[in-house]
């Protein structure tokens, strides 16, 4: 299927735009000045011509800064849709941000329960383990037994997989999901004890595994619109939970058996600000924790960090770097930013301004992931990219962590609504010198350009530049359509290889979650000229499972154990484990070394 846009990039390389970082870059901890207090911007009175009539200051202050272009809502059929020529679908140029399903003629009309397999088995499939929502996914062995963990802020299973084929849950909170919603009632305002993105790693020090969990403000149920909802923007500055991370000492599987050894707020300048009073974002999604010294996680460290078009979302995050030397004192070591996040700064608002995506009010800007390393930086490691969304993907210098240094970016043609450049895949790079970056759809039913992913030639991480994309995957023989975006649902790339995955990353073989897509495998032998080698299309859920609201996203999230070749693919109903040829024999019993790795 070929797309309707060109491929071309836009370098962001360039010594000012180094220097703008490394002005930006705090000094190590112990070198930090005394906290300064943050003064947020003035609001004008709403008589004065140009002043925004919204009550938060740094909303305010964005709004005086942009123009307003904001995407006109599309027709479907006549702006895009299905081409009855050739049977494929014409994608959108450019959409805003929507929250119900925009179906178009040509779409099915009820939920497709076909599967289809290429180079793909499925093991076992587990109904019902998750929610139909997102998944974040961990495994750690304990006394020769394998346990899968799948968690999100409402809800966390414990599965025993050491026989992937005949998993069991051994320990469930949180409400279960079926045709008339979730067990329990959920209040995303009131998520307080809860498991949001975590890492496990075997921490050295304490001779056993530790789990680093992150603490964020909520992106579902809290905010629609930030521009018309100002008691909920005041409720997100004065988050009721905590905005950073904690540290658990795992004695065992069970969160019975967990130690908290530390908690720790992203509000570097005020470490010790109670919740309520903790500014920025807190931690984004899993942290990029090995078990050593250092720890990178994504976050906003105050409300400055404000220079990002998403409806319903604050802040534009960057990087923090700590030092976890001692998994129970973690110390806060470098914030990186990159050109074009922060309000207040000439420079940053300038590069704003410069960026096609500004005042389209769709468009996530910052990351939503740590900085992603191809090597520790404690096994040497020098060298780590992140995706900051409409801001493009970057490589940093971080040979010494307390002063990070930006290289270069590179960024593409905006492709909004949806998200941009959400995640990088780094475990081609030691081989080739390339890296895979992508955002992912989040309106339904094909209502926003198609995601690529993009193969970024990082070959000289000085200058970035992209080099190709994956090929959009292929409809499989004998389908009900004749483009995914007829399944319904979303339809595009989510990520692949998750942070903390036992074993070693395969070479030339990459496999990404891809919504009503399924799995797809992609060949990356050369990974200038990638092929799809396999994948796993499940049915869709229908009305009989779950929610109307719920359906059409098949598989948004996977988590593969390299050191098994087991693929486990999250869908809105549950969990599948898969093998495939293409990573070799599954292991059906224990892995041979344990996981975390020692």
């Amino acid at each position: 299927m070929s797309t309707h846009r060109s491929l071309g990039s836009a370098s962001l390389a360039g010594p000012a735009l180094a220097c703008l970082l490394l002005a930006n870059a705090t000094p190590p901890a112990s070198a930090q000045p005394a906290p300064q207090k943050q003064v947020a911007p003035a609001a004008s009175s709403s008589a004065t011509p140009g002043t925004p009539n919204v009550q938060d200051p740094y909303l305010a202050q964005w709004l005086r800064l942009t123009p307003d272009r904001r995407p006109a809502p599309l027709q479907p059929g006549v702006d895009y849709g299905m081409d009855p020529a050739t049977g494929q679908f014409i994608w959108p140029k450019a959409t805003p941000e929507v929250h119900k399903g925009q179906k178009f003629p040509g779409e099915m009309t009820t939920w497709d329960k076909q599967s289809y397999a290429k180079n793909v088995k499925v093991l076992a499939f587990y109904p019902g383990v998750g929610s139909p929502f997102h998944a974040w996914n961990n495994i750690a062995d304990f006394e020769g037994r394998r346990y899968l963990y799948v968690h999100d802020r409402d809800y966390l299973r414990i599965l025993d997989v050491t026989d992937p084929a005949k998993g069991k849950i051994v320990y469930s909170k949180g409400g279960v999901w079926g045709p008339k919603g979730s067990s329990e009632k959920y209040d995303p305002a009131n998520a307080q004890d809860y498991l949001g993105g975590a890492t496990i790693a075997w921490s050295k020090k304490l001779g056993k595994p530790v789990l680093v969990a992150s603490f964020e403000i909520g992106r579902y149920g809290l905010l629609n619109e930030k521009l018309e909802q100002p008691d909920k923007v005041a409720a997100q500055r004065k988050y009721n939970s905590l905005k950073g991370f904690k540290v658990f000492a795992m004695d065992g599987p069970l969160p019975s058996q967990w130690r908290l050894l530390a908690t720790r707020t992203t509000d570097y300048q005020h470490p010790d600000a109670p919740i309520g009073q903790q500014r920025g974002s807190g931690s984004l999604d899993s942290p990029e924790y090995y078990g050593g010294k250092y720890m990178i996680l994504s976050a906003a460290p105050d409300d400055s960090y404000g220079l990002t078009e998403y409806p319903n979302y604050l802040y534009s995050p960057g990087y923090q770097i700590w030092d976890m030397t001692d998994p129970a004192d973690p110390k806060f070591v470098s914030q990186i930013a990159v050109p074009g996040q922060i309000l207040g700064d000439k420079e940053h608002e300038e590069t704003y301004l410069m960026n096609p995506r500004a005042g389209n009010r769709t468009s996530w800007m910052g990351a939503r992931n740590p900085i992603f390393l191809p090597q520790s930086l404690e096994s040497g490691g020098k060298l780590g990219f992140g995706a900051m969304g409409g801001l493009g993907v970057y490589a940093f210098d971080l040979s010494d962590p307390a002063k990070p240094k930006m290289l270069s970016g590179v960024n593409t043609p905006p492709s909004f609504a949806g998200t941009e450049f959400d995640n990088a895949d780094v475990s081609q790079y030691a081989r080739t010198g390339y890296v895979f970056a992508n955002g992912y759809p989040m309106n339904r039913d094909c209502y926003e350009p198609y995601k690529d992913i993009f193969v970024i030639d990082a070959r000289d991480p000085s200058h970035l530049k992209v080099a190709a994309k994956m090929p959009q995957p292929e409809v499989p023989p004998g389908a009900p359509f004749t483009s995914f975006c007829q399944r319904g649902g979303n339809f595009g790339p989510k990520r692949a290889n998750a942070i903390g995955q036992p074993g070693q990353w395969r070479q030339g073989i990459v496999p990404y979650s891809f919504y009503n897509a399924g799995v797809q495998i992609f060949n990356v032998a050369d990974p200038a000229k990638p092929t799809i080698a396999g994948y796993f299309v499940p049915a869709l859920a229908d009305e009989s499972e779950l929610p109307v609201y719920t359906l059409g996203k098949g598989v948004f999230s996977i988590y593969t154990e390299y050191d098994r070749n087991i693929i486990w693919a999250f869908t809105e109903n549950g969990a599948y484990a898969l093998s495939t040829p293409l990573l070799g024999e599954p292991r059906l019993g224990m892995a041979e070394q344990p996981w975390p790795a020692r």
